[in-house]
């Protein structure tokens, strides 16, 4: 799905379906903890207004496409003390996404 999809579903989305879509958008793996941290990260320095998200884990979504487990990626997260591995709530205004698709998500 893309965020332009995503947006049409609704205006505000939680990070981490936000990570899928823009991963799923550069053809990159949204599985890799590391760069869904540097991506948060990105985002605050970039001035985006986050909120956290209370994410209950059991209703992220199970198997993904692709094969990739969401449920299992959110757990791994929430076992993080690291800030940026938490879930946010992220409201998908036109600089909201012209600053999630700047990010360089080959790193």
């Amino acid at each position: 799905m893309s965020l332009d999809k995503l947006r049409q579903k609704a205006i505000y989305q939680n990070s981490i379906d936000t990570w899928i879509a823009a991963c799923e958008e550069k053809q990159v793996d949204w599985y890799e903890t590391n760069r869904y941290r540097r991506f948060i990260a990105y985002l605050v320095q970039n001035g985006l207004n986050l909120k956290k998200f209370p994410l209950c884990i059991k209703e992220t979504g199970g198997m993904y496409e692709r094969g990739k487990d969401k449920t299992a990626f959110a757990e791994t997260l929430s076992q993080m003390t690291d800030p940026n591995a938490a879930a946010y709530t992220i409201k998908l205004n036109d600089q909201a996404v012209q600053i999630i698709r700047s990010f360089d998500f080959a790193n």
